[in-house]
């Protein structure tokens, strides 16, 4: 998430990202370079202020390589894994995560720092540094629901009922995170047996589905600012339990309340690593930047740059976050391996149920 994309298309504000404040004067990425090259989504961003801490501590530049939303970084990435483009890879997340440790794409590496990452976010072995959380969940438009005197959904099961056909907008399962968390979310609440009879339920009662998150959010849904300049008519959206804080925090004029809402009884949780690219050049780089990734100044930069936790010990967040978009009190969650030996068939599966 938690997306430099989403405030940019929603309120017209620039993030500032590592590609724009750190780069190399040769582009080297060589063993005894001084730049440290980071490959990840188009979601990542950090405030110039710390990552220009990180680069005079550290004698490293940053350059970044943004390969597109989470799951083609990934596969672009494994695809490179002999001769890659970097030396650290940010931004796979659980519902991916089997895969690019099944293709080998990161060395052996822990982290400093490691030991204050919260017990339900630590991994097994050392391929993989834990670095944020976010939940995955159905927002709603607040004035949408009161000007038609319906109670906002609560549940999976609500979504499903008459009173919201033709309201919900969700993301291709096969092509976007936050719709294959969606998917992977109702696998978890309904079992293997039964999460297919839900989706042809939500089929029937009117779910449109588009490819992305950007398009879902800021072109189909109307509660966010830019859906309301599109003239959207979906008051029900697959996006982030963190997106109403950002609808206030960057809102000319600030509200008082967030226009969004979570239905909080629809969430799945998301975690995102960072790794030590396999046969990266400047592995020394690179796990200096993996040490910088869980300091408490980056953890708390975090927040208010990708809208998305720390996982650290101690590492607050802004007050909107908790007034706004607290993260879900009991969200769906899948093992890592149960993922792996599904997510496929079950992508295939949904796709031929729901878009066919």
């Amino acid at each position: 998430m938690n997306n430099k994309k989403f405030l940019a298309a929603v309120v017209g504000l620039g993030l500032v990202t590592l590609s724009a404040c750190g780069s190399s004067s040769d582009g080297s990425s060589g063993g005894d370079s001084k730049t440290v090259t980071l490959v990840s989504h188009d979601s990542w961003a950090v405030s110039k202020s710390v990552l220009a801490d990180f680069e005079k501590k550290s004698g490293y530049k940053v350059k970044v390589l943004e390969d597109g939303d989470a799951g083609q970084a990934v596969n672009k990435a494994i695809l490179t894994k002999d001769n890659p483009q970097g030396d650290v890879f940010f931004g796979v997340d659980n519902t991916l995560l089997s895969r690019a440790l099944d293709n080998g794409l990161f060395q052996s590496y822990e982290a400093k720092g490691a030991d204050r990452i919260k017990a339900g976010y630590r991994v097994d072995g050392d391929k993989v540094t834990p670095i944020d959380t976010g939940d995955i969940c159905v927002n709603y438009d607040k004035a949408w629901f009161t000007e038609h005197k319906v109670q906002p959904p609560t549940s999976y099961d609500d979504l499903i009922k008459p009173a919201y056909k033709n309201l919900l907008v969700t993301e291709n399962a096969s092509t976007s995170s936050p719709g294959l968390g969606f998917l992977l979310g109702s696998a978890a609440k309904y079992g293997d047996d039964g999460w297919q009879a839900y989706w042809k339920k939500l089929k029937a009662n009117g779910v449109k589905v588009v490819d992305g998150w950007e398009q879902a959010y800021n072109e189909e849904f109307s509660g966010s600012a830019g859906g309301k300049k599109a003239k959207a008519d979906r008051p029900l959206v697959v996006s982030y339990a963190s997106s109403p804080p950002a609808e206030v925090i960057y809102a000319d004029p600030k509200p008082s309340t967030a226009p969004t809402g979570v239905a909080d009884g629809t969430c799945f949780r998301q975690i995102e690593y960072a790794g030590l690219l396999s046969n990266a050049k400047n592995t020394k780089g690179g796990k200096a930047f993996l040490d910088f990734l869980l300091t408490k100044e980056f953890q708390q930069d975090m927040p208010l740059n990708m809208f998305v936790y720390p996982v650290v010990q101690g590492a607050s967040v802004p007050a909107e976050f908790t007034e706004y978009g607290p993260q879900a009190k009991d969200p769906e969650t899948m093992d890592p391996a149960k993922i792996a030996d599904h997510r496929d068939d079950w992508v295939k599966s949904w796709t031929s149920l729901v878009l066919k």
